[in-house]
């Protein structure tokens, strides 16, 4: 009889436990499932998206190669604009900037540039500012290149950065500060970057050397 009355006891204390705490428990509980259901639409939806946005980047590849930059330029956008948390909307945009600016169609090109250096992620907007900065100085918009030249970058940019600086302070025919921003450039360089010597070659057109030239010199 002991033993039915304690476990009488106890349900009337679950029975108690549960009024005062039953809903929040539930509430808890409906909050969970419905958490762990939202994350797992999420993902689903996710990978959904970038299957999707991959069968669109092939068709962006073959309107590339074709060098169909009106057909491009639709595959891009509706990229952009059904995918744009994807990282192919990035590449997409890239692409379709540099068909424009073959085709010669500098204000697409920027449009689709500008689009990555808002939208992206680090790397791909540094690499949008520079290709901007590149088409900026084609158009002769000197001090708009330079101005997007002196934002931040990743530091893995910054012989990029240095190069593109000193063709725009060519082109103002600053070449004091213009060898300064290729000897930054040749300096941040791996030695065994091809792009290393094109930037010699740059710096030493308009009169300056890099450090290694100037040392090899002194020494003979």
């Amino acid at each position: 009889m002991a033993y039915d009355l304690e476990e009488q006891e106890q349900i009337a204390n679950f029975k108690a436990f549960w009024a005062r705490f039953g809903n929040l428990i539930m509430g808890v509980l409906i909050v969970a499932l419905l958490s762990y259901a939202g994350y797992n639409f999420w993902n689903s939806h996710k990978r959904n998206q970038a299957v999707e946005a991959s069968a669109l980047y092939d068709e962006l590849q073959a309107a590339l190669a074709a060098n169909d930059n009106a057909k491009t330029q639709r595959i891009a956008g509706d990229i952009q604009k059904k995918y744009d948390g994807t990282v192919y909307a990035q590449m997409a945009a890239l692409g379709a900037a540099k068909t424009a600016f073959e085709a010669n169609d500098l204000k697409t090109a920027k449009t689709q540039l500008q689009w990555v250096a808002d939208h992206g992620n680090d790397e791909y907007k540094a690499v949008a500012k520079l290709r901007l900065a590149g088409v900026l100085l084609d158009e002769k918009s000197f001090d708009a290149a330079l101005k997007l030249l002196n934002e931040t970058y990743p530091a893995q940019f910054s012989a990029e950065v240095s190069d593109r600086k000193g063709d725009v302070l060519v082109a103002q025919n600053k070449l004091a500060e213009a060898r300064q921003a290729y000897i930054a450039a040749y300096a941040a360089m791996d030695k065994n970057n091809p792009g290393r010597q094109l930037v010699q070659v740059k710096l030493e057109a308009i009169g300056g050397s890099v450090p290694e030239a100037k040392d090899a010199k002194a020494a003979a």
